[in-house]
């Protein structure tokens, strides 16, 4: 199935010194690639986005931002759909910000103060408190920790069929043999494919995409064990310990250290 162009609203000013955008993707939609005369922070409080900037493609939650320095060409979109808040920042706000596209954190505070700016959003209030949001926020950013990686999206079109399909559906088994006969090709051509688009094996992409999800499923109320169902994990067991091994501890006790996690310079 293909994806559908989401119009960007109009008329939306040049920040001074954030401009705050919300919209809601719906599934399958995306911004054409574009680019900007000032930074942006691209974020969803709900949902997750496809983020293409710099030869590269990959999935953030809303545990993650995406930084796009000025000038910076991207594309941005949601699979199954997403609550779009997209911060423009002026050029002299974001200097002390990364020079190249870098996934950041998103600490409780940071979304709250997101989503605080987009509710005050154009309304006429006293005592500069929209300039105090503003500024709190380049505050938190300029703290955000610095991610080495999201998940990796890859480019090939029969590989997009691959990765959706695991997206929408962690608990499917095919085999790399099995995913090679349904595109039409070998299956060594879809791993070395695959390693040179993704930048890693199928076998570990899809590691990475049950953890991905497994933080998105946990963030929306799921239970631990309707998680490991839901992903394809033979029990609740073997699911903490995969999580373990990955992040050092359980699920419930990463997801309370995620609400509590006090705010550290990065």
């Amino acid at each position: 199935m293909r994806w559908s162009v989401v119009a960007a609203p109009p008329d939306v000013p040049p920040p001074r010194p954030i401009t705050m955008r919300a919209q809601s993707i719906p599934p399958r939609h995306h911004f054409p690639e574009h680019a900007h005369d000032w930074h942006q922070l691209v974020y969803a409080v709900d949902g997750t986005l496809t983020v293409s900037a710099d030869r590269r493609t990959f999935v953030v939650s809303p545990d993650q931002a995406v930084w796009l320095p000025t000038g910076m060409r991207h594309s941005v979109g949601a699979l199954l759909g997403a609550e779009f808040r997209s911060l423009w920042i002026a050029n002299e706000a974001g200097c002390s910000l990364p020079s190249s596209p870098t996934v950041l954190a998103v600490s409780p505070l940071l979304k709250a103060l997101i989503v605080e700016a987009a509710e005050i959003d154009g309304k006429r209030l006293a005592d500069g408190y929209p300039d105090r949001i503003a500024a709190m926020i380049l505050d938190q950013l300029d703290r955000a920790p610095k991610l080495s990686a999201a998940l990796p999206w890859p480019k090939d079109e029969r590989l997009l069929t691959l990765c959706e399909a695991l997206y929408l559906d962690p608990s499917n088994e095919r085999s790399a043999e099995e995913w090679a006969k349904e595109l039409g090709m070998s299956s060594r051509t879809l791993t070395r494919r695959f390693e040179a688009d993704a930048g890693s094996t199928l076998r570990s992409w899809k590691r990475r995409l049950r953890l991905f999800r497994a933080i998105e499923l946990l963030g929306g109320g799921m239970s631990v064990t309707a998680t490991a169902m839901e992903l394809g994990y033979g029990s609740a067991s073997a699911f903490i310990f995969a999580f373990r091994s990955e992040f050092g501890c359980s699920p419930n006790v990463y997801m309370t250290q995620k609400a509590s996690r006090p705010v550290s310079r990065g």
